[in-house]
């Protein structure tokens, strides 16, 4: 019953199985909180007391080393429990999976593709309004045209930002897609993400929205970039075109983080180059037969990858227990789903799959917000965990 909208194991592994280095974390009923775990070919295993949290383990030196060292007791197969995630279906006297994120901040980086930097400036321009865009569309692309060979920041960029203050058709969106510094900001607060086999939350009164299929790079406090996860930024199109001052309404909403299904860590099999060239695909299948596919090479990106972490952290921001940072998309969801020219927007139900050849599939069903379950377990609530597990 799982497998007919998560995928099962196959789909959730990478296309070369069990010989990477994949951390994760689930729910240890025995525990009464989150461990984390190896994930191997011969089981899920708690690695908890060696690393309390997964910001223990990405600040260690060499963290795929550490977690392919570390012994722990083996809580099962990773089938069981995937199998034992979706809520409807979940024993809660048995583990589950969670988002392989804990301590570390949310961070995500916006318009850092030239399609979705196009698709924010419509926004702005439609002031939300889903029936305006298509005829926004049209003239804002024949006057901006072909941005994909523009270096943000460079003085051929800086040239085309005069131009277009004298045309008078300048965005907020165009000053951070084409400008020298990037758009980041806090996706969700610490410990507020999801992961793979559960749903994700659309405000209820969001008309216009959409997922974001994004690499997300865990990043330690010193700015080392450890390894990678996939994630949807989950966005509502109305709210944050309507004003970008609504931008934590239009990000940050109950279960609007999803991030996983694990966190594949950097050493022989994958490295940032792998991240680099990677093609992000995106499957939305619709309880109304609607479908959508479209996929987000990484080669496309305006900002190299190591570029964005260093506006996010150095001497001008630290983060001592690191963090994670969407990279953007390129996906533009311009596909009608009802009315022609009414764009795509999500219906409850729908079962959304995130996938890269070397980080698996991240799959979740869309419900709203509101109804997604609740967010109860915070850092205190971690804290008194580990605390009563001797872990501290």
């Amino acid at each position: 019953m799982t497998e007919s909208w998560t995928g099962g194991v196959a789909a959730a592994l990478p296309e070369d199985g069990f010989a990477g280095t994949l951390a994760g974390r689930v729910w240890n009923p025995a525990a009464g909180g989150p461990s984390v775990v190896a994930i191997r070919e011969d089981g899920v295993f708690d690695v908890s007391p060696s690393y309390p949290t997964v910001r223990d383990l990405v600040e260690t030196d060499d963290p795929a080393a550490a977690l392919r060292a570390a012994a722990g007791e083996r809580l099962g197969d990773l089938g069981e429990l995937l199998d034992n995630t979706p809520p409807e279906l979940r024993d809660t006297s048995r583990p589950w999976l969670l988002s392989p994120v804990d301590l570390q901040v949310i961070k995500a980086a916006g318009v850092t593709f030239p399609v979705s930097m196009i698709e924010r400036v419509i926004e702005e321009r439609a002031r939300g309004d889903l029936a305006a865009a298509e005829a926004v569309r049209g003239a804002i692309v024949r006057e901006i045209g072909d941005l994909r060979a523009l270096k943000p920041g460079s003085p051929e960029a800086m040239k085309l930002k005069a131009a277009l203050i004298e045309q008078g058709i300048w965005s907020q969106y165009l000053e951070v897609g084409i400008g020298p510094d990037a758009e980041v900001f806090t996706k969700a607060p610490t410990l507020a993400s999801v992961g793979t086999a559960v749903e994700v939350g659309v405000h209820s009164k969001s008309s216009w929205n959409n997922p974001e299929p994004e690499v997300v790079l865990s990043v330690s406090s010193q700015g080392r970039i450890v390894g990678a996860a996939l994630g949807n930024d989950v966005n509502l199109r109305d709210v944050e075109g309507r004003s970008a001052l609504l931008l934590g309404k239009a990000k940050d909403n109950n279960a609007s983080a999803s991030i996983g299904p694990f966190l594949r860590l950097f050493d022989d099999t994958f490295t940032l180059d792998d991240v680099r060239s990677t093609t992000v695909t995106l499957e939305v299948h619709g309880e109304d037969g609607f479908t959508l596919s479209a996929t987000s090479p990484l080669s496309e990106i305006s900002r190299d990858p190591e570029d964005l972490v260093a506006q996010v952290v150095g001497p001008q921001h630290q983060y001592p227990d690191g963090f994670v940072l969407y990279l953007g998309t390129l996906f533009a969801p311009i596909v009608d789903r009802e009315a022609p020219g009414q764009g795509f927007t999500h219906h409850v139900g729908d079962v959304v799959k995130i996938a890269a050849p070397l980080l698996g599939t991240l799959v979740n069903r869309v419900q709203t917000s509101e109804r997604c379950e609740p967010w109860r377990f915070g850092v205190a609530d971690l804290m008194r965990n580990l605390a009563a597990r001797s872990l501290l």
